[in-house]
C-alpha cells in the first residue's frame, strides 16, 4: 500500500495551487452566513418570548423541517442552526463536485495517465483528493464554531454544530471519492453523486418531517449523511458519540474507494461504457444529432428525478397544509412568510423555487459539457472537419435549454399530479400548479445564458454560474422569512418571478428575462467566433 501512496504530498501541493483561488471562500461562507442569521433572529426576535413564538409558528411547518431539519427549541443557537439547515446540502454538493475535478475528470482527460507515469503512486492522486477537501471540511467546520462562539452563542453548542459541518463534508469527501471510481467520464459521475446527494436529501426531509410531527420515521434521518450535522443536537444537550459513529462510516467508505481504484484498470471505471458502432448512422452526422447523443442520458436521468421528486412532495402538499391550518401559529407562519395565497399555495410556491433552482443547475451542467469537449480535445477534432464553431455551439446550448424546461415541466406536472391524486381533483391541482412552474422558465434560460455567454468569453469562469444561482436564491431565502421587504431581496432574480397560484401575474420581468438571455447568447456567440479554440 505504501507504494501506491507515493507521491501524494506532491499531489496535494499541486491541487492546493490549482485550487487557491476559491478555497477561502468555501472555508469563510458557512460563517458569514450564520452571522447573517444571527443578526436576522437578534433584529426580528430580540427577546427569548419573541423567539419562542417564532418557534411555535415554525415547528408546525412541514416545509420547514423537509428544508431544514428538526427544530429542538427556542434558543438563539437553535434558531440559527436550524435556518442554517441547507448549508450541509451546498457543503455536499461543493466538496463532490471538486474531487470530481481532482480525480475522474484528470483521468478522462488523459492527464492522470501522464502523472502516472512518473514517480506518483496508484492512489496517490485520489488520496490527496480526500486529504485536501477533508482538510478544507475541518476548517470550515473550526471556522463556523468560531464564529457562532464570538457572536455570544455556548461554545459547546458552536463546536457541536462545527464539527457537524466538517463531519458531512469529509463524508462526501469519501463518497466522492467513490463514486469518482464507477464511470470512465466526468459527467456520468457527477450525475451519480448529484442523484446521492438528492435522495440524501429527500430521506433526510421525509425523517425529519416524520420525527418533527410525531411519526415512526424519525430514524430514517440517520441514513442520510447529510442529516449528521444535526444529530449531534448543537445547543440541545449535545452527542458527541456521533462523532465516532461518523469517523467510522467515513473511513469505510475512505477504504472502499481505494480498494476500487486498486482493482480498476487505470482509465476505465467499474460500470463500463456500451461499446458503439464501428460507422455513424445518417441520423448521427450533424452537430446537433451529436449534442444529442451525448446529452440524452443525462436529459432523461434528470427528468426522472424531477418527476420523482415532484411526485413525492406533491403527495404531501394536503397534509403539509392541513397541518398548518390546525392552529393559529400555523397560519402566522404563513402570513410571516409574505406571499399570497392560501397554505398549499404557499407551499407549491416553495417547491417550485427549488424546482428552478435545481433545474438551472442542471442546465448549467448541459452547458459545460462544451468546456469538457472543449478541454479534452474532442472539439478540435470535430471542427477540423466540414463543421462550423457555432453550429457546434448551438447544438449543445439547445439540449442545455431543453434539459432545463423539461425538468421545470416534469417537476410541475408531476407535482401537480401527485396534490390531485390526494386532493381527487388531479384536473384542478394541474392547471393550478404547472403555471406556478412555467413562470421559472425564463429564469432557467437565464443562468443557462449566462454560463454559455462566460463559456464563449472565458471559458474557465462558465461554472461561476453555480455560484450566482445558489447566491441569488440565498439572498431570496434570507429575506423571504426574516426580514420580507429588505432591499437586499432586490438582489435575487427569484424576487421578480410570479408567485403562482395565488399571486398576480406580472410577464414583464419574465420578458426582461426572456431578452437578457438573447442578448447573453448572441454575446456568447459572438465571443466564441472571436477567441482561440481551444483555451486552457
Amino acid at each position: 500500500m505504501s507504494g501506491t501512496l507515493t507521491g501524494t504530498g506532491a499531489m496535494l501541493r499541486l491541487f492546493l495551487r490549482r485550487d487557491r483561488w476559491f478555497l477561502p471562500g468555501i472555508v469563510v461562507f458557512p460563517g458569514l452566513v450564520q452571522l447573517v442569521f444571527v443578526a436576522a433572529f437578534t433584529a426580528t426576535a430580540p427577546t427569548p418570548e419573541a423567539r419562542q413564538a417564532y418557534a411555535e409558528t415554525s415547528v408546525h411547518n412541514a416545509a420547514f423541517s423537509l428544508t431544514y431539519g428538526v427544530l429542538r427549541g427556542s434558543s438563539l443557537g437553535e434558531l440559527v442552526t436550524w435556518r442554517s439547515g441547507f448549508l450541509p446540502v451546498i457543503i455536499a454538493v461543493t466538496v463532490l463536485l471538486l474531487i470530481m475535478r481532482h480525480t475522474r475528470s484528470e483521468e478522462a482527460a488523459g492527464r492522470r495517465e501522464l502523472v502516472a507515469a512518473t514517480r506518483v503512486g496508484r492512489h496517490a492522486a485520489l488520496t490527496a483528493a480526500m486529504i485536501e477537501y477533508g482538510a478544507v471540511s475541518l476548517l470550515l467546520g473550526l471556522g463556523s464554531s468560531a464564529t457562532l462562539a464570538l457572536a455570544g452563542l455556548p461554545v459547546a453548542g458552536s463546536l457541536a454544530y462545527g464539527l457537524g459541518l466538517a463531519l458531512v463534508g469529509c463524508t462526501f469527501a469519501a463518497i466522492g471519492g467513490l463514486v469518482a471510481q464507477l464511470t470512465t467520464e466526468a459527467g456520468p459521475a457527477r450525475v451519480i453523486g448529484i442523484v446521492i446527494i438528492s435522495v440524501a436529501f429527500l430521506i433526510r426531509g421525509v425523517g425529519d418531517v416524520s420525527a418533527q410531527t410525531g411519526g415512526g420515521f424519525g430514524w430514517l434521518s440517520w441514513a442520510s449523511p447529510i442529516s449528521w450535522a444535526g444529530q449531534l443536537r448543537p445547543f440541545s444537550g449535545e452527542r458527541w458519540w456521533v462523532v465516532a459513529v461518523v469517523a467510522v462510516i467515513i473511513g469505510v467508505i475512505v477504504a472502499g474507494a481505494l480498494r476500487v481504484s486498486g482493482r480498476r484498470d487505470l482509465g476505465s471505471g467499474v460500470i463500463r461504457p456500451r461499446p458503439g458502432p464501428a460507422t455513424a448512422p445518417a441520423a448521427l452526422r450533424t452537430p446537433l444529432a451529436l449534442a444529442w447523443r451525448l446529452h440524452r442520458g443525462g436529459l432523461a436521468s434528470w427528468a426522472a428525478g424531477f418527476a420523482l421528486v415532484g411526485l413525492l412532495t406533491g403527495v404531501v402538499g394536503l397534509s403539509i397544509a392541513e397541518l398548518l391550518d390546525r392552529s393559529e401559529a400555523g397560519r402566522q407562519a404563513v402570513a410571516r412568510i409574505g406571499g399570497p395565497g392560501s397554505v398549499i399555495d404557499q407551499y407549491v410556491v416553495g417547491m417550485m423555487m427549488l424546482a428552478g433552482v435545481v433545474a438551472a443547475c442542471s442546465a448549467v451542467n448541459a452547458v459545460l459539457r462544451l468546456r469538457v469537449e472543449e478541454r479534452d480535445g474532442r472539439a478540435e477534432l470535430l471542427l477540423a472537419g466540414p463543421v462550423d464553431r457555432l453550429h457546434w455551439a448551438a447544438g449543445h446550448l439547445l439540449l442545455a435549454l431543453l434539459n432545463g424546461t423539461v425538468g421545470i415541466v416534469a417537476g410541475g406536472l408531476f407535482h401537480g399530479l401527485g396534490l390531485g391524486l390526494i386532493t381527487g381533483g388531479i384536473g384542478a391541482d394541474l392547471t393550478r400548479v404547472l403555471p406556478g412552474a412555467l413562470v421559472y422558465l425564463p429564469l432557467v434560460w437565464l443562468f443557462t445564458a449566462i454560463a454559455f455567454a462566460l463559456f464563449g468569453w472565458r471559458p474557465r469562469l462558465a461554472v461561476i454560474t453555480y455560484a450566482l444561482a445558489g447566491v441569488s436564491m440565498f439572498f431570496g431565502w434570507i429575506t423571504g422569512e426574516l426580514a420580507p421587504g429588505h432591499w437586499i431581496a432586490r438582489l435575487s432574480v427569484f424576487e421578480y418571478v410570479p408567485e403562482l397560484p395565488g399571486g398576480t401575474f406580472t410577464p414583464l420581468p419574465l420578458l426582461i428575462m426572456v431578452g437578457a438571455s438573447l442578448v447573453l447568447i448572441m454575446a456568447g456567440l459572438a465571443a466564441l467566433r472571436r477567441r482561440d479554440l481551444p483555451v486552457g
